[in-house]
């Protein structure tokens, strides 16, 4: 998540206060409003309520940006990246957001207001369809059984995942331990979180992510230098790396935390054969120390790498010799792999998982696990995308990881396929040689 906007957040925040501008609540918002912004920020969806607030319209963002995670985890439709719009649209001013297609309409015409209106009920019956798929096993047309996990940011929100009928985590991301401090979280602080989610889901898998700092996260009391192109510079494994003390006491308080669940270890931004092998020999340097102070933990613990680089999808053959599982960071992996900022609306063009050469990375990695019989996930936005499910189920995924309200449409939308009509829908899409061929396909048969 973009954690500068956290900063702009406290920022803008603070002058408000010293210039003595009055604010504006958004929890006094009435019911039937459309939120328009310049950007989504942590503290207005604080005073959000849900039943009041019915679309959201920022300047800023992108599909996989903050703003964009912030409103699918509210569940209210969004348009990002509308240029103007603050200035644009007045108050007390018909409008209609179009979250599928990214539209906005002003002065909506009587035709179109009925249009939207039968949108939202049957949206919200279909909502209400989907209650039919809690507590069902995830599998496809034909039985075939995958797994269907969460992506979770902090302890609470592993009971989000339980009430969506998540049967797991697919990535904890431990980076929001780090930040909002002044300071590094201890060694027990740490374990306190983790065994607090581990508990929660009562025995089902959590994969949790190592410290994954840089890029556009941000956490002031490490000092990072500012580097010219963070994405790719000192950032995640690279850095824990050379940070071992702290490193270690992240690994060593997951290991501890292992011993009350089935806890997984997964290493992000994993680039080289290298960097996988020094951060499993700090496992064992860290297993060592406990056991040498007979505290407990699964010894058998597994080790995965998060496969969301151009590097890893390529030597992904290598990595799955020596990796307990994979999980394909989508995001991460598209932008990486086209070159392209998923921030920067210019080229927004490229940024697409359905991309030939990003569907045929992701091809690679899922056939190059399946080699080495380990298994293999995504916890990137592609995973719950109905376009991207079928070619998903016949590359060989095993496991979906999604945002919680996600799981029970994911569900719905991974019962529609046999693996037969999935294999017949990846051979003509790999045939394909744009995106826009890849897309118009998918969007005629989903």
């Amino acid at each position: 998540m973009q954690r500068a906007a956290d900063v702009r957040d406290i920022r803008d925040g603070v002058i408000g206060i010293l210039l003595g501008v009055q604010e504006v609540k958004i929890s006094d918002a009435p019911a039937g409003t459309v939120l328009v912004v310049k950007e989504l920020t942590p503290s207005m969806t604080a005073g959000i309520k849900k039943e009041n607030i019915v679309g959201i319209v920022t300047e800023t963002g992108s599909q996989t940006s903050h703003s964009a995670i912030l409103a699918r985890a509210l569940e209210i439709p969004a348009v990002l990246s509308v240029q103007g719009a603050v200035t644009q649209l007045s108050t007390d001013e018909l409008i209609i957001v179009d979250g599928a297609k990214g539209d906005v309409i002003t002065a909506p015409s009587e035709e179109q207001i009925t249009e939207y209106t039968n949108k939202r009920e049957a949206f919200l019956r279909e909502r209400r369809e989907l209650e039919s798929f809690r507590g069902k096993v995830t599998a496809g047309a034909d039985g075939i059984e995958y797994e269907l996990f969460c992506n979770i940011g902090t302890p609470k929100d592993a009971a989000k995942a339980v009430e969506a009928d998540g049967e797991g985590v697919g990535l904890f991301r431990t980076e929001f331990l780090f930040m909002d401090r002044n300071q590094l979280p201890t060694e027990d602080e740490q374990f306190d979180a983790y065994k607090q989610a581990s508990l929660i889901l009562k025995g089902k898998p959590l994969i949790i992510r190592t410290l994954d700092i840089g890029g556009d996260k941000e956490i002031p009391y490490l000092g990072l230098a500012k580097e010219e192109n963070p994405f790719m510079g000192f950032r995640a494994i690279r850095y824990c790396l050379k940070n071992r003390d702290m490193f270690k006491s992240q690994i060593k308080a997951i290991l501890r935390a292992s011993a009350f669940g089935d806890i997984r270890i997964m290493f992000p931004l994993i680039t080289a054969v290298e960097e996988l092998r020094e951060g499993k020999a700090l496992v064992e340097e860290a297993k060592a120390d406990l056991k040498a102070s007979g505290i407990a933990y699964d010894e058998n613990i597994k080790v995965g790498v998060m496969t969301e680089t151009a590097a890893s999808g390529v030597i992904a053959d290598l990595l799955a010799k020596e990796a307990d599982f994979f999980s394909i960071g989508t995001n991460d992996l598209t932008g990486y792999t086209m070159a392209a900022d998923r921030g920067n609306s210019d080229v927004g063009y490229l940024y697409s998982p359905m991309q030939p050469s990003v569907l045929r990375m992701i091809r690679r990695i899922i056939r190059c696990a399946a080699a080495e019989n380990i298994p293999v996930g995504m916890c990137g936005e592609a995973a719950a995308n109905p376009m991207m499910i079928p070619l998903l189920i016949s590359f060989g995924l095993t496991e979906f990881s999604v945002s919680a309200p996600s799981v029970l449409r994911v569900r719905k939308n991974i019962s529609k396929w046999t693996k037969a009509e999935a294999d017949a829908i990846a051979e003509k899409v790999m045939a394909m040689t744009t995106e826009a061929e890849v897309t118009a396909y998918l969007e005629s048969i989903v």
